[in-house]
């Protein structure tokens, strides 16, 4: 397939950190995304302050309107890294200063918050604990989030195997033999169901604000547990990104999942990705194929199996491609009728 067969939304991508040099390769990127009717990225990575302002530049100087941004937190700040107890995050005014900058990051055009996985696996507290997610000291900066109509984007745990022992039973025992960092073993970290668990809580806080699962909420794994999520928080959405490979041997159960929650469902790569990549997205979404890949890399990169087409039905498609987007992201729905009006 050369294309995606209604305009597309990608709401998880990472031009800051994915593309160094920004600039020398945005225009080739923004053809591609043409060529196969992706008419919006959302990049993930803008940071606050004078960093958002230098993204936002970057890929609004020639591309308004294919690009939202999401900002992040810095915990840190100017503290030592190796010294969480000078960290900014540790100041008792700290959430306050976030919720203002929130609220200028919104003015100047930011789209939506995004937190990364160290927020549960990475970032610690003085006594050398790991930060909580759901530690209340946060709760002004998921309301501020409400308040301004930001949803935010949550990147919690990650693939069950990755807290599974690196052995011989776990079948992505050569991705973790290539990256042993991305283990996380119990004798050093909570459990993928305590970090979870905390995420929820802090959803179920924030009836107002909108969260964004990212990767299916890390759990594609098991849909079951993620429609029980779906059905217990109305404010909670989840993306695909870097996840049709779970979903692409699950067909049936996943085709199911997205028939019935499809205004819940948003779409996402992890981008940017090689073309053959982003092909794969719009075969597994639209076609009935049977057994393919879902990496354009000879040597597949997180399991030796392959996948198999969920064949949406064009009102789904729409939904997942830009509709809930459009509903949920603020800049979405304006940028898309300028599109569609050239």
């Amino acid at each position: 397939m050369t294309q995606a067969r209604f305009p597309v939304v990608d709401v998880h991508t990472h031009f800051r950190y994915k593309r160094r040099n920004l600039r020398d390769g945005l225009d080739a990127y923004v053809d591609l995304m043409t060529r196969h009717n992706i008419a919006i990225c959302a990049s993930l990575d803008g940071k606050l302050g004078e960093d958002f302002a230098e993204h936002r530049a970057e890929l609004w100087e020639r591309h308004r309107d294919r690009f939202v941004i999401f900002v992040n937190i810095d915990f840190q700040g100017s503290g030592n890294k190796e010294d969480p107890a000078s960290w900014d995050c540790q100041r008792p005014d700290f959430a306050r200063r976030v919720a203002r900058q929130l609220r200028e990051a919104r003015q100047q055009g930011a789209s939506g918050l995004k937190l990364f996985k160290q927020f549960g696996l990475g970032y610690r507290n003085p006594d050398g604990s790991l930060i909580a997610i759901d530690d209340p000291r946060w709760d002004p900066i998921w309301k501020a989030c409400g308040d301004l109509g930001l949803p935010v984007l949550l990147h919690v745990a990650d693939p069950a195997a990755f807290f599974h022992p690196i052995d011989e039973t776990n079948e992505r025992w050569e991705e973790l033999h290539r990256h042993p960092e991305w283990s996380f073993p119990a004798d050093k970290f909570p459990t993928r169901e305590q970090l979870l668990a905390a995420r929820n809580r802090v959803i179920g806080r924030h009836p107002k604000t909108n969260f964004i699962g990212a990767h299916l909420a890390n759990n594609p794994e098991d849909l079951a547990a993620v429609a029980g999520w779906l059905e217990t928080y109305p404010n909670l959405f989840v993306e695909i990104a870097s996840r049709i490979g779970e979903l692409g041997r699950q067909p049936y159960t996943a085709r199911k999942f997205f028939l019935k929650y499809a205004d819940r469902i948003l779409f996402g790569t992890d981008g940017p990705w090689p073309e053959t990549r982003v092909t794969l997205y719009w075969r597994f979404l639209e076609t009935f194929d049977e057994y393919f890949p879902y990496s354009e890399k000879p040597f597949p990169p997180q399991g030796f199996w392959r996948i198999y087409g969920i064949g949406l039905p064009d009102a789904v498609a729409r939904q997942v491609y830009y509709e809930n987007a459009a509903r949920i992201i603020p800049g979405v729905t304006q940028r898309l009728t300028r599109i569609r009006q050239r």
